[in-house]
Order: C-alpha cells, then structure tokens, then sequence
C-alpha cells in the first residue's frame, strides 16, 4: 500500500484531518504529523529561535509545537524512516483560494512537500458556518489521491484543491484568482485603552474571472488549481536583461 503523510494547519485534532484518515483507513499507510493546535495563515515559515517539541500521541501519530511545514520537514528529516509517496495537507476549514495562497498554511505545507520532490496535495472546504460534515470533502480526496498515485505530477507541482459546502458535482481545474477581496480591519481597544484590529477580509463576488479557483466554488464547483514551485518570471529574464550593464557601471563609479 502507499504511505500518505498527512499534516495540517487546524491541529492535529481538528476534525477535518480525522475526516481524512478515516477516509484513507485501508487505502493507505497513514502517518500524521501535524501542529498541536492551530496554526492558520502561517504560510510556509519555520521555528528558528526555539526548539520543536514532538508527542507521540498514537501509533504513527505526533504532534509538533511547530507550524506546518515544520511537520513536514520533522516528517522527512526525523521521523519517516523513508520519504512517504504522497504528502496530503488538510481538510482545511476554509476556503484558499487567490491571494490566501500565500499566506495559508494548509497550503505551505503542501509547498514543503513539493519542495522535497514527494507529491502534494493541499485540500480546503469553503465553509462559513460552524457546524457542517467534512466526509463529502475526504471521500473526494481518497478518490483524488488514488487517481494522483496512479498519473503522477510533474515534478515542482502540487494541487491546491477547494471544495464548496454545497459541492455540485462538477470539478474544474482552475488558475489561480487574482485578488478580488478587500482587507477590513475593525478597529478597538482592550480595558488598558492599547489600541488594536482584527484583520478580516471583504469578497468582491462581481470581479471574478471564469477560468478560477473563485469562480468555480461560487458555482458549486470542486476548484483544483496547480501550483508551481518556480516563481521565476521567464519573459522578464530577457526584459531585465539590459539592466546588468546599467546597474554594474553606476556601481563601478
């Protein structure tokens, strides 16, 4: 059978994750590695300063006093014996779709994962309420899993994937929105008069682009959109060229 590592940004005992393992009970090798609580919008960063406590906590279970692409290199560097065939990251409770991207640790572990060569998954269902069933999302990702096992991905390639609460049927591969939100901050001040915000975020619905992750959750659709690695812009390698000269003889004086 494979071995799926799967992490998350919820905390090892959210219930989008369990949704996930169970749903890969007899299908897979199943071995968790994720934060002790959670650790949303932390992108891909790292604990540098103090060190990474690790549990234990069940067979092939441990939780980590880290973020998620900690657990991810804790998996590979400390704990996995071998690189595992598949990294999966998630269910995440929420949507990351367009500029949440970058700041989503759902998905920057998955990122860990691509960058050490081993295919990934991230996968996220679009929800606003508190309450709601994360299996219609895990049984997706069993089947999604199998399908990616047996075709592959290019190397530096991992699939961010977003379900809808009320998922239609359909699936779209997607590019990436562009930012169609607006950032709110409400402001206050706590009984001392030190001022603060919460940062919250504003959907502009009317701006959406057919061909994107956006797009196709509003229409029911199951969003899969393909990320790369490779953030380095070919068509300004030549653009910037000419700058090389300029900029060496302004240094030269």
């Amino acid at each position: 059978m494979p071995h799926i590592l799967i992490t998350n940004d919820d905390g090892i005992h959210a219930p989008g994750l369990r949704a996930l393992v169970e749903a890969l009970k007899g299908e897979a090798d199943v071995t968790v590695i994720a934060p002790s609580h959670e650790r949303s919008a932390s992108a891909q960063s790292l604990t540098l300063r103090q060190p990474i406590y690790m549990d234990q906590i069940a067979p092939n279970e441990y939780s980590i006093e880290g973020t998620p692409a900690d657990a991810v290199i804790l998996a590979f560097n400390a704990i996995l014996k071998e690189k595992p065939d598949l990294v999966v990251s998630g269910i995440n409770r929420g949507g990351n779709m367009g500029e949440n991207i970058y700041y989503s640790g759902t998905v920057g572990a998955a990122m860990e994962g691509a960058i050490n060569k081993v295919p990934s998954i991230a996968i996220s269902v679009v929800n606003r309420k508190k309450d709601f069933d994360f299996k219609p999302a895990a049984q997706f990702a069993r089947i999604l899993i199998s399908l990616m096992l047996t075709e592959g991905l290019p190397p530096g390639i991992l699939l961010n994937v977003n379900v809808p609460q009320n998922w239609n049927g359909e699936v779209r591969i997607t590019r990436q929105s562009s930012k169609i939100t607006r950032n709110q901050l409400q402001p206050g001040a706590d009984p001392r008069g030190r001022k603060y915000f919460w940062l919250h975020e504003q959907h502009l619905i009317n701006e959406m682009e057919p061909d994107t992750d956006m797009a196709a959750v509003r229409d029911g659709a199951i969003s899969i959109t393909p990320l790369e690695l490779d953030h380095t812009h070919g068509p300004s390698l030549n653009h910037l060229s000419h700058w090389t000269k300029l900029l060496a003889s302004v240094a030269r004086k």
